[in-house]
């Protein structure tokens, strides 16, 4: 599906550094963040930094890793730092984790916990690509020989100069009105476990100024809402066990379809 591809060609255009990680069932978190090393030279422990020590983390196949391995990135996709051996190191500026997973009726895997999934600001599906593009696959060279030829596109810069500019767009108090009631919503819905959470609200309001920024203008509208609201929320919801929701996204448009937009 390209998903690894896709997050080498990210990093490699803006400019960043890149680690993918494998996760397996045997895992564990010091493989993930690092671990310290006696050196027998100094008579004291020498840190070795993992690969989550990098601005674009690939977390592939996540899912297949236990719990505790999971666990290892709550901290640095929420605090952008990691505690290790009672000492809290930073992480570099940007950080940026894209993970994939399998498929839940898999063997080997594991769910995801609600406090992970929520850290993750969208989830969005590749699919299969359009016969234009498969075509210049199947015609072109390979990707892997592609990306070593990829340019950065911007410095680190101008990519913190856009991300400034995509904050400072404006958001209404109407339009505040409006997420508020989106969040409100699910928390009442009858279909689901449980609703979305103020972190799921933060982050809305950051895709939707993104997406503004993205079209030009420096204020959002309650399209720029309703445009990236199911890649949002869509892995946050879970229906309940007695509804007969069969797709969740089809769900949220409902949802929005019940709200009044101001």
């Amino acid at each position: 599906m390209g998903k690894t591809t896709l997050a080498h060609a990210i990093a490699r255009s803006l400019g960043l550094s890149f680690q993918r990680i494998q996760f397996t069932s045997d895992l564990l978190p010091a493989d993930i963040l690092g671990t310290s090393i006696f050196d027998r030279e100094t008579s004291s422990f020498r840190f070795h930094a993992g690969p989550i020590f990098a601005q674009v983390i690939l977390a592939d196949e996540v899912n297949r890793a236990t719990p505790k391995a999971q666990s290892a990135l709550l901290e640095a996709m929420e605090e952008r730092q990691v505690t290790i051996d009672g000492n809290t190191r930073a992480l570099p500026d940007p950080f940026f984790v894209i993970a994939t997973q399998n498929p839940s009726t898999q063997v080997g895997t594991f769910s995801l916990p609600e406090s992970q999934l929520d850290r993750f600001l969208m989830r969005i599906h590749l699919g299969f690509p359009d016969p234009r593009a498969e075509r210049a696959l199947l015609e072109g060279d390979d990707r892997r020989e592609m990306l070593a030829r990829l340019s950065p596109l911007m410095n680190l810069e101008q990519l913190s100069r856009l991300q400034r500019a995509a904050r400072a767009v404006l958001v209404s108090d109407p339009l505040l009105d409006y997420v508020q009631a989106v969040l409100g919503h699910t928390r009442n819905h009858p279909d689901l476990t449980h609703g979305l959470s103020p972190r799921c609200g933060v982050f809305l309001l950051h895709a939707a100024r993104a997406w503004a920024f993205l079209n030009g203008r420096g204020y959002v509208v309650p399209d720029d809402v309703q445009e990236i609201l199911t890649s949002v929320v869509g892995h946050r919801l879970q229906p309940t066990t007695n509804s007969h929701v069969g797709d969740i996204d089809q769900l949220v448009l409902k949802i929005l379809a019940a709200l009044p937009i101001p």
